[in-house]
């Protein structure tokens, strides 16, 4: 069943079309992150599946009942803030028996309730103090406490871990995506961290500008990317210019500034003289010193004479950037170790990936 079901809902604020119509569903039980720059619709769509802005057209259904018109409370959503949005004067204790409270249920009942709700996000002990003697990841879980203690049908995370920095942001990406599992509820997180994205959805929105560049799995997103935007915004890409010369089934020839280049498509053929762009990522390239591999092929494989421009150390990864004929630059990521060759700025190198690894993307 669809928890949230949108059909052709769109939002303008006069000329300005803010969110252009769409059909967007979420499975019951689903994770589902809406995910783009600033600007690009993510965060109106949320307000108006929550009631806080009103479609300028289109209808929204929550399992299978139509609630475009329905106020924000008799929705049945839980909301969960970025600034956390706690009351300052109250106990961890009353800030989560807060809704509770509203609903009007017996005191020994939200007693057990928040008990319940803080053994479940890990703080047990801290009911009596004050948001102000929390850190900040305690107060995003105490926030979260508050959201499901009332056991919402659909959680709506706007933006949720952008006040926390990178630790605490990866721990509190573990926490939510824990209690979702637990607990079986839906959740619909707006962010424009791609790497929040990946770590915690079933399926990711992407948009851009207002509309809905692509809805797909983390994984098909980065590795199948319909456009060169949804290239470029999950992951590094190096994308390259050309024209298909030769097409026949899932096997394309490409012509390049680069030469004659070996690439698949997902599906169908591609028309000759069609204007296309190369997606390779950076750790399908391979990269080796000139001197060690003089010899430079013809067609397909073919290993494409460069100059290292810069390696940039993070972490456990190495990213090379790396300059070839025609301007273009390319980025190749590679494992990081001790026993890693070091190469000097400046050096002569080769490039070559698999025909597998080159994907074309049709032009936006």
């Amino acid at each position: 069943m669809n928890m949230i079901e949108l059909k052709q809902v769109s939002r303008r604020y006069g000329a300005v079309e803010a969110l252009a119509p769409l059909d967007f569903s979420v499975k019951q039980g689903e994770f589902v992150t809406l995910l783009g720059p600033s600007g690009s619709g993510k965060t109106t769509l949320l307000n108006v599946i929550a009631g806080m802005v009103s479609p300028s057209s289109g209808r929204i259904f929550m399992r299978g009942i139509d609630i475009t018109d329905a106020a924000p409370s008799a929705r049945g959503l839980g909301m969960v803030f970025q600034n956390y949005a706690l009351m300052p004067h109250m106990t961890v204790f009353d800030n989560i028996a807060f809704p509770l409270r509203v609903r009007k249920m017996p005191k020994d009942e939200i007693r057990r309730k928040v008990k319940d709700v803080l053994d479940m996000v890990r703080l047990p002990d801290i009911a009596m103090r004050k948001p102000r003697e929390l850190s900040g990841g305690q107060q995003q879980r105490v926030s979260l406490a508050r959201c499901i203690v009332y056991n919402p049908v659909l959680i709506l995370l706007d933006e949720p871990l952008g006040a926390l920095d990178k630790k605490l942001r990866e721990q509190m990406q573990f926490e939510i995506r824990r209690l979702h599992a637990q607990l079986g509820i839906t959740m619909l997180n707006v962010t424009h961290d791609q790497d929040e994205a990946l770590s915690m959805s079933d399926r990711i929105v992407l948009m851009n500008q207002g509309r809905v560049e692509q809805i797909a799995t983390p994984d098909e997103l980065y590795r199948s990317p319909r456009t060169a935007f949804a290239a470029n915004f999950i992951g590094t890409a190096n994308l390259i210019s050309g024209t298909v010369q030769d097409s026949a089934g899932t096997n394309t020839v490409v012509s390049t500034s680069l030469g004659l280049l070996p690439a698949t498509i997902d599906s169908g053929s591609v028309p000759r003289g069609t204007a296309v762009k190369l997606l390779v990522r950076p750790e399908s390239v391979r990269m080796t010193a000139a001197s060690d591999s003089p010899h430079v092929e013809d067609g397909a494989g073919k290993r494409h004479a460069g100059t290292l421009e810069d390696s940039i150390t993070l972490g456990s990864v190495v990213r090379h950037h790396v300059r070839l004929p025609g301007d273009t630059q390319i980025v190749v990521q590679e494992q990081g170790s001790r026993r890693q060759v070091a190469h000097e700025r400046g050096a002569p190198v080769l490039l070559d990936w698999a025909p597998e690894d080159c994907q074309i993307i049709l032009q936006d």
